[in-house]
């Protein structure tokens, strides 16, 4: 059975839920990737993020990549869902729950929805940093964070 579950949340994201989402009988293997806040990017001390979103179209987005992925991959269950609003360090950011008969197919299927969601969901993350500025973080580029703006507190 194919099931699919996407949702932009501004509170923490409830992972027990999600798991129970992506499981059944037929469900040999579940996979749980946890994006969370970290305190240091790029050499420079963070103190959390601020997350904002164009909602209507970060949803279908969410929801065209877990189509996609279910296309590729039938009998997939996959639950993803992007906390928006301010997090602090070891916050839950994102988190994609995906379950099938098999684990090989759970873990592509699990990976390809994380790089489709950095790549293609509007999505925005602005790290607050010790010294009290912030930036825009470009998260399609892997090793370098862009600033747009910042700003001294």
């Amino acid at each position: 059975m194919t099931s699919s579950h996407v949702a932009l949340a501004h509170s923490p994201i409830d992972v027990a839920q999600l798991l129970l989402r992506v499981g059944d009988d037929g469900v040999g293997a579940i996979t749980l990737f946890l994006g969370t806040v970290r305190n240091l990017n790029e050499g420079r001390a963070v103190t959390g993020i601020d997350y904002e979103a164009y909602d209507a179209m970060a949803i279908s987005e969410l929801e065209l990549i877990a189509s996609e992925i279910i296309a590729d991959a039938p009998d997939v269950r996959i639950a993803i869902e992007h906390r928006l609003g301010t997090l602090g360090i070891g916050d839950i950011s994102v988190a994609i729950a995906v379950g099938h008969a098999r684990r090989a197919i759970a873990l592509a299927a699990s990976g390809a929805a994380i790089e489709a969601i950095k790549k293609r969901v509007p999505i925005w993350k602005r790290e607050h940093y010790v010294t009290g500025d912030w930036s825009w973080v470009d998260p399609t580029n892997r090793h370098a964070a862009v600033a747009i703006a910042s700003s001294s507190a």
